[in-house]
């Protein structure tokens, strides 16, 4: 490169970050979630239990992918007065724009709705937004957003200091009465959608007082500094003829895709849910714990306000076994020593998470790569997910055409006694630089539930890995594959990778970026 173009790089940099700042927030208005909800459609289903389990709350997993989305769309058609909805990715796809149809459906029966996405996580079209937002029962927020809107990927690399900080929450709250938290954002490859990749994910319905403690954390969120209005960020209102426009592209889209089989099905299992009119719920104590939305604004190092905090101050601590699901899994030392005192102690340990060949995020499997063999020899259970859809495979994974499995569920269960559900995987990102969000549940039967669900087909759907001595003692790591059939094969290195993929992890593994993953 040459001194002039180094010269013009520099100037065009510092022009881009002169004139790209972020609008005030002096004159932002602040709402709240709606209060005295107990008489809408959802106030009046749930009351009577809930006045059967006075201080409790009421749980169901949600994890088949079509139920997850109809549980959605249940929730959007039913609210009366208030939607609030809070997620890292929205994509503007299948699952994505039905949902996103069906919000507007709500929006048109007088329902407030709130809508708050992260900025680079879900890196919509703003005009899209701004189009959205122009109907007067939406608002739309975005969460620490790039301030240069015209050249976002330049804006976003001056201000990588800043921007690397996400809210990965997911959630969604119906009139304050019911909330669905967890693992899944708005996309077809998180409700088995899509015919590239099948995330298995896990989300929980939850009712009760529990609820108001989501929304008080969504209006944490949403009132905060780090929240934008996309009119701020834009500096001028929609176009009044936008909105009618784009509900008549939609209209026509959705209308092009009846009739594809995933609608079809879906379809058929919303009609069931509205015709039987209930669902089974478990019951027990709840704890919400999120991360405060200044988290992100702090230094990684200070603990104050964090979810993993919080959580360490319950003291929970299994004495029988626990079962980790995490897709992206970088223990650090800490970890992995919290994990070696509980199999000292007896504990039965497993891991779950994506093998190389499964995972979305390579950069993550050369971090937790350095601390596989410690925890082998710790004890620990470890299983890494196969990237392919088996005949074993279950609701959780269920697919229409997928070639590809990944795993994307973050939830742990502690004795069969209690269970965590919600956003945040093990790994630094999700404890130092993103905010996240989840439930604590006491709930036998549920903790029950996922350990009966996921632990007889570890081996068929995972590889078990082991650790090996050697004649001469040096120890190495193997993969157990076990087949459908009972057929038990052993490899040497990462099954079903290829020698580039595996290199360029093993180069990764040699730089200083495990604060980032």
């Amino acid at each position: 490169m040459t001194r002039l173009q180094l010269l013009f790089v520099s100037v065009l940099a510092s022009v881009l970050t002169a004139c790209a700042s972020l609008p005030p927030q002096s004159n932002r208005p602040q709402t709240f979630a709606l209060q005295n909800t107990e008489s809408t459609r959802l106030g009046t289903l749930f009351a009577p239990e809930e006045r059967s389990h006075p201080g409790d709350g009421a749980f169901h997993l949600l994890a088949d992918p079509t139920d997850a989305i109809v549980a959605r769309i249940v929730l959007t058609e039913t609210a009366e007065r208030s939607l609030d909805l809070q997620y890292y990715i929205w994509h503007s796809d299948l699952t994505g724009r039905e949902l996103g149809a069906a919000v507007l459906k709500a929006a048109d029966r007088g329902v407030r709705v709130r809508v708050l996405i992260d900025d680079l996580g879900t890196n919509a079209d703003d005009q899209v937004l701004l189009t959205l937002s122009s109907h007067p029962n939406v608002k739309i927020r975005l969460f620490n957003p790039v301030a240069n809107r015209h050249f976002k990927s330049l804006g976003a690399a001056l201000e990588f200091s800043r921007v690397d900080r996400r809210m990965h929450n997911k959630a969604i709250i119906a009139d304050n009465q019911a909330a669905i938290l967890g693992g899944r954002n708005i996309g077809d490859e998180y409700f088995g959608a899509s015919k590239v990749v099948t995330f298995g994910d896990l989300d929980v319905l939850v009712h009760g007082p529990v609820v108001r403690k989501v929304s008080a954390a969504f209006d944490e969120f949403w009132n905060s500094e780090s929240s934008y209005s996309i009119e701020q960020l834009m500096g001028h209102p929609a176009d009044p003829t936008a909105l009618a426009a784009y509900r008549e592209k939609l209209d026509e889209y959705l209308k092009s895709e009846q009739d594809a089989p995933y609608i079809v099905q879906a379809r058929q299992r919303l009609a069931k849910v509205l015709e039987s009119g209930n669902t089974d719920f478990s019951w027990g104590d709840v704890t919400l714990l999120y991360d405060d939305p200044s988290k992100i604004t702090r230094d990684p190092g200070n603990l104050q306000g964090h979810l993993m905090t919080r959580f360490a101050a319950l003291k929970l601590k299994p004495t029988h076994e626990m079962l980790i699901v995490s897709p992206y899994f970088v223990p650090g030392k800490e970890g992995v020593e919290w994990i070696r005192d509980l199999t000292g102690h007896g504990v039965r340990v497993t891991v779950l998470t994506n093998s190389l060949a499964a995972t979305d995020v390579a950069a993550v499997n050369a971090g937790y790569q350095h601390y596989r063999k410690d925890l082998v020899a710790a004890g620990v259970r470890l299983y890494e997910l196969k990237p392919l859809v088996t005949s074993s495979d279950k609701a959780p994974r269920k697919s229409f055409g997928s070639s590809r499995a990944s795993l994307h569920a973050k939830t742990y269960v502690f004795d069969r006694q209690s269970i965590f559900i919600g956003s945040m995987n093990l790994d630094p990102r999700s404890s130092k630089l993103n905010t996240e969000i989840g439930v604590l549940c006491d709930s036998p039967a549920l903790a029950g539930q996922v350990l009966d669900d996921v632990e007889p087909k570890l081996d068929v759907i995972a590889w078990r890995v082991e650790q090996r001595t050697d004649a001469n003692g040096t120890t190495r790591i193997v993969w157990i594959d076990t087949a459908e059939d009972g057929t038990v094969t052993e490899y040497d290195s990462e099954p079903d990778v290829s020698f580039m993929r595996r290199a360029s992890v093993w180069f990764l593994g040699l730089l200083p970026i495990e604060s980032e993953l």
